[in-house]
């Protein structure tokens, strides 16, 4: 008698469907203002429309809403580098909400889904999809850099992120995005408003410490998607295309040491050689010290070696 097994179930679809009107809507309006703004900003304000409370305002926002991304969505939501304290989970979440990249869940969704694909056929933004030839490599980081915010497809979040979605807190953090990014526009010309006691204080702060920074934020974060898998150093070895490129580290926080993230995805610090700055691992490890954070996946040097190329 032979014993029966158990067959496995099929694995999830990649895809749930189509994003519907409504949330193509709200993606490229949060897309498209902020760049637009941007783009009229520079040429037209850039040396009388802009103050130094407006840049400090916007660094500020820029920093704390970056670093809710890179720490939050990416380090600790999408790859569990370390565990958190309840009050700084929903922390990281609003932070990451900020920046204006997206819910939380689907965020971390579409980016264990690039893992899962990485530079293959199913991964939502790699620059590689279309061939290497010069035209196909620039419509593949259009595609990669913001070309595929655009598309329809929407990735399976029963898949990707089942553990986010049964938590309550990060559904209603995820629910509440919309909120996050008028935040996000409002409260720097308050600031800017209140501190001036001025109209023009208020519009100017929107205009460069919301609109405009939102959108230079933007650039950054979709930079390691498509430069840093197209240029740059590949000390360790995976399984893509992904590459260390130092220009961007320190306004990314450290997320373009982009090769080492891809051949050890759970490290907690992507900045693992001498004289890579790594800031969101400097934030985790006050975390940790502060007793808000633990069990940080701190890579090794036995570990660096097994993935030296």
């Amino acid at each position: 008698m032979t014993a029966s097994v158990k067959a496995r179930p099929a694995p999830k679809p990649v895809l749930a469907g189509k994003q519907t009107i409504p949330e193509l809507i709200t993606i490229r309006t949060f897309l498209l203002v902020p760049f637009l703004a941007l783009a009229v900003a520079v040429p037209v304000f850039w040396g009388w429309g802009i103050s130094w409370l407006d840049l400090a305002i916007g660094g500020a926002f820029f920093v704390v809403s970056t670093l809710g991304v890179t720490v939050g969505y990416h380090r600790y939501f999408t790859h569990g580098s370390f565990r958190a304290k309840r009050a700084l989970r929903i922390a990281l979440a609003i932070a990451g909400g900020l920046a204006a990249q997206g819910p939380v869940i689907g965020w971390v969704a579409d980016h264990r889904r690039h893992h899962a694909f990485s530079d293959r056929d199913g991964d939502p933004h790699s620059p590689w999809l279309f061939g290497t030839s010069p035209v196909a490599l620039a419509r593949g980081f259009w595609h990669a850099h913001m070309g595929w915010l655009f598309g329809r497809d929407k990735t399976n979040v029963e898949r990707f992120a089942p553990d986010l979605a049964a938590d309550r807190d990060l559904r209603v953090v995820d629910r509440l995005f919309p909120l996050w990014v008028v935040l996000s526009l409002l409260l720097p010309p308050l600031l800017g408003g209140l501190i001036t006691m001025s109209w023009w204080g208020a519009l100017t702060a929107f205009l460069w410490a919301g609109l405009a920074r939102i959108s230079f934020q933007h650039h950054v974060t979709w930079s390691v998607n498509s430069v840093c898998h197209m240029i740059g150093e590949r000390p360790f070895t995976s399984r893509d295309r992904s590459a260390n490129f130092w220009p961007l580290a320190i306004l990314s926080m450290g997320e373009s040491w982009h090769n080492t993230h891809h051949a050890d995805p759970t490290s907690a610090r992507h900045g693992v050689l001498r004289g890579q700055l790594d800031i969101s691992a400097r934030l985790i490890w006050v975390f940790e010290k502060l007793g808000w954070a633990w069990n940080v996946r701190w890579p090794t040097a036995k570990r660096l070696a097994a993935l030296a190329r």
